[in-house]
């Protein structure tokens, strides 16, 4: 289940809505309800995305820590700095730097000879070395605390910088112009894959200048062409006649899904949609949907080696889409299925919902 429908279902159970889990978490409603529909574009980054879903996943009394997970895992931009928050450096360091009760030196009564006057002796420590009072004890707690704490936010500095300097080249400027939608926002999300690195041959060595050789970019993807396309979701999938017309040649008609009295499928399905062989495993760098003039849609696009959901892995995604709606991963999907999945549809004129494929290509490398 998608994060956004787990909150929101969450706050359903607990009677809640979206303006009292607004006053609770003071995060803006209209925050909370573009978080509910996958929607992230408003959080301003990572950091506070994260933070938004825990405090949202506490009002409505959810485990927070799956979704956490879940964001990092599909949804989270590349790099350190923006998914270690401060509560979290301070916490490790705040374990980091506890120290056991054993540890305290034990201060037991001797008493003297008859005569003589009773005083107090410490114990030797069990280790063998004598330990000071437990003022002094906490006054090293405290500053152990302190360091260890400063040495991981120096640590988590130091990953970021190398990730910024050894990360993957940056794409044209023709292709970022290119992901932009005609009447939607795209917001498919994948992480960065590492750079590659060129081999030069042993017949011709470079001289040697005093400088590495450049890292060479990986070769240019290209347009893959899938053999067959058929529709996917329960009983066979809606309207199997009509999905080889969003291959090839363009068409007029395309591919629709069933009408349906809600956007979610009038609570009946999980979902919809396109499947896609493409006869052999390949390697997914980008996808392109024709959604038609309508919007509202929301969908995935999975990839796997198994025409089965559970064996298709969500690559890249889009939310309130319509148009044409462009995907770039960062890090190419290797597998020889490719699942377009409706998970909201939009809404039509007649007042039922219903969405529509005209045409989809995909790029990547054999």
């Amino acid at each position: 289940m998608p994060i956004g429908e787990t909150l929101a279902r969450a706050r359903h159970q607990a009677g809640l809505t979206v303006a009292q889990v607004s006053r609770q978490t003071r995060i803006r409603a209209t925050i909370i309800r573009k978080i509910e529909a996958d929607d992230y574009s408003e959080c301003g980054g990572d950091f506070y995305t994260r933070g938004h879903i825990r405090a949202i996943a506490k009002v409505v009394g959810t485990d927070p820590e799956p979704l956490i997970q879940e964001y990092d895992t599909l949804v989270r931009a590349p790099g350190v700095a923006g998914t270690v928050s401060l509560q979290e450096l301070l916490a490790a360091s705040g374990r980091a730097g506890q120290r056991r009760p054993t540890d305290l030196p034990a201060v037991r009564p001797r008493v003297a000879p008859a005569g003589g006057s009773v005083r107090r002796t410490v114990a030797p420590h069990p280790a063998g070395r004598r330990m000071g009072s437990p003022r002094r004890a906490r006054r090293r707690t405290v500053k152990w605390a302190a360091f260890v704490g400063l040495a991981l936010a120096m640590v988590a500095l130091g990953f970021a910088a190398l990730n910024r300097l050894a990360g993957a080249p940056p794409r044209p400027a023709s292709a970022a112009a290119g992901e932009s939608t005609a009447a939607g926002h795209n917001t498919g999300h994948a992480r960065a894959g590492p750079a590659a690195k060129a081999s030069h041959p042993a017949a011709s060595p470079a001289p040697k200048t005093g400088h590495s050789a450049v890292a060479a970019r990986p070769a240019a993807p290209q347009r893959l062409s899938p053999v067959r396309a058929t529709a996917f979701g329960p009983n066979g999938g809606d309207n199997p006649q009509l999905a080889h017309l969003v291959l090839g040649h363009r068409h007029a008609a395309g591919w629709r899904t069933d009408w349906y009295t809600s956007a979610r499928f009038g609570n009946l399905y999980r979902g919809t949609g396109l499947l896609l062989d493409m006869g052999h495993p390949v390697a997914i760098t980008g996808a392109r949907v024709n959604l038609g003039h309508v919007t509202g849609a929301s969908f995935q696009l999975r990839v796997g080696r198994r025409p089965a959901l559970a064996g298709l892995r969500r690559v890249a995604h889009a939310s309130r889409a319509g148009g044409v709606v462009r995907l770039h991963l960062a890090r190419p999907a290797r597998g020889r299925y490719v699942l377009v999945w409706f998970t909201r549809l939009p809404a039509g004129k007649s007042g039922a919902f219903q969405a529509r494929v005209y045409h989809v290509s995909l790029t990547g490398r054999p």
